[in-house]
């Protein structure tokens, strides 16, 4: 008697049609439409030279800034390769100290979680932290759906929300808009504000603190995510710059974290490095001004009830590809999307993802899949990089995002099936297999001359070559293959010189090479 225990099988990916990690349109069709906005490419230009400039200057003060990145890899290379005893090792220390941890595999999961533990409450209410994991499930969609109203606390997210927007950066998710825009969604979105209020960033500013602070001061649910979460302690932590985060951690009675399960880090110590690198990688900031950390319940101070959802959402599926994993490895710090010519001037809404930029690129395919419907826009992120190699230089933790740009290129090609690119390239290497055959494509190649235009450039090829010609020139075939040049009487006379050349300067050398200390001493 045998018992079947059944084929094993790929991790699951993020499902379907959940969540925003999928946009609807291609990344070159969003892309083309969003750099008509030249609006969005100054505001764009503008903040990412500023934040880019400040980065600099910080990491350039620390004499010891690469081995920080060296350590900050190994760290998280460490954490990725045992994630399944750190996790186990968070959850029993967190339950220890009093909170509860619940395992989500999906958003849709999460997100009913979420719903179920603030309807316990009784709270048709929630403040909730800036947090890339809400975002990335769709938590607040799913709230609201649920008669729950959640009140973004963070500036940027709050403008976002209130303009009924998409962020389009991982750290400033309105750095699309600029003073005069956030003023009109103020003037037009929060009651009561003074219909005075000026662009000015500091007025701005406190018409945004005094509608947040009585929803500080009389909800009693927050949502957070979490920056870090120590496996050796159960100490979660989160870093932000307004402390409107400090608020939510420290007031209400509930608390409930949504934490994606790479975010685990093995000692609390490991903090010392995460610390250093990422405001100076994030915000050009030597510290963050507000760095939050809570571990599970302490009577009479701070919330009352904790609540842990680790959430795997396809991290899993990308821990289990043995190039891809190392974009688990990411801390959110925005600066390769900071530094790369693509997202500064497409913008973030052109990836369609809740992680836009560089490592969206890399990320977002592998939480979702590249093929999970007919012309999946995901498959399209990989190309969505000239493989300059600027991420890989800011990346704190040393990611080669250009590496795996080009693993998700093949990967996507392997996936896609029999396509034209294939069949051409298949072509392609018979003929080069073939040396007939590849001199008379050669020749063949020659007649291409006639369709070029007066700068000797091809600048529309036929299908499915058009791909490559919408965007750049082609040369035109020269009048003559090398092959044939080299066996013509002027080449074999061109030959013959530059031997003769290459003798006589061979033979200059061997004479003079006895004299030339000598006559430097001289």
């Amino acid at each position: 008697m045998s018992t079947f225990l059944g084929m094993p099988a790929a991790p699951p990916r993020s499902p379907y049609g959940t969540g925003n990690l999928r946009g609807e349109r291609t990344f070159p069709k969003a892309a083309h439409d969003e750099l008509r906005n030249e609006q969005l490419r100054r505001n764009l230009g503008r903040a990412t030279r500023t934040i880019r400039a400040k980065r600099l200057h910080v990491t350039g003060e620390l004499p010891d800034w690469e081995e920080l990145r060296e350590a900050g890899s190994a760290i998280k290379t460490d954490t990725m390769n045992r994630l399944p005893e750190l996790l186990e090792q968070l959850e029993r220390k967190v339950t220890e100290r009093g909170g509860t941890v619940h395992w989500a595999r999906d958003g849709a999961e999460a997100n009913e979680i979420v719903t179920r533990l603030v309807k316990a409450t009784g709270s048709g209410d929630v403040i909730k932290v800036k947090s890339m994991a809400t975002q990335e499930i769709g938590l607040n969609e799913h709230l609201e759906a649920a008669g729950i109203t959640p009140y973004e606390t963070d500036l940027a997210e709050l403008i976002v929300q209130l303009a009924h927007d998409k962020p389009s950066h991982i750290l400033v998710p309105a750095i699309h808009r600029n003073r005069d825009e956030i003023r009109q969604i103020f003037l037009k979105e929060i009651p009561g504000v003074d219909p005075t209020l000026d662009n000015v960033p500091a007025h701005l500013a406190a018409a945004a603190r005094a509608y947040l602070r009585e929803k500080f001061m009389t909800t009693k649910v927050a949502v957070s995510g979490a920056n870090f979460g120590i496996a050796e302690t159960g100490t979660l932590s989160v870093v932000e710059s307004e402390g409107n985060g400090r608020m939510c951690l420290t007031l209400p009675d509930t608390l409930i974290t949504v934490m994606g399960i790479e975010k685990v880090l093995p000692r609390f110590s490991d903090l010392e490095v995460f610390l250093q690198l990422l405001p100076r990688s994030s915000t050009g900031e030597r510290m963050n001004p507000y760095t939050s950390m809570w571990t599970g319940v302490t009577p009479g101070d701070g919330p009352q009830e904790f609540h842990l959802i680790l959430l795997d959402n396809g991290r899993t599926a990308a821990l289990a590809d043995t190039v891809g994993r190392a974009a688990l490895n990411c801390i959110r710090c925005s600066a390769c999307l900071n530094v790369c010519p693509v997202y500064e001037r497409a913008g973030g809404h052109a990836y369609g993802s809740t992680y836009p930029g560089p490592i969206g690129a890399v990320l977002t395919p592998q939480l979702a899949g590249m093929h999970a419907a007919k012309d999946d826009p995901n498959s399209s992120l990989p190309y969505a990089s000239s493989l300059c190699g600027a991420c890989f230089d800011a990346c704190p933790v040393k990611i080669d995002i250009p590496s795996m740009l080009v693993e998700l290129r093949h990967q996507n090609t392997e996936e896609s099936g029999t396509t034209a690119e294939r069949l051409a390239m298949k072509a392609a290497a018979t003929v080069m297999r073939k040396p007939k055959l590849f001199t008379a494509a050669q020749k063949a190649a020659g007649i291409g001359r006639v369709l070029a235009g007066r700068d000797g450039t091809l600048s529309h090829l036929p299908a499915p070559f058009s791909g490559w010609s919408d965007s750049r020139d082609t040369a035109a075939p020269p009048r003559q293959t090398f092959r044939s040049w080299l066996a013509s009487a002027e080449g074999a006379a061109t030959m013959r010189d530059a031997a003769a050349a290459a003798d006589a300067h061979g033979n200059g050398e061997a004479h003079g090479s006895g004299n030339g200390p000598q006559e430097d001493e001289k």
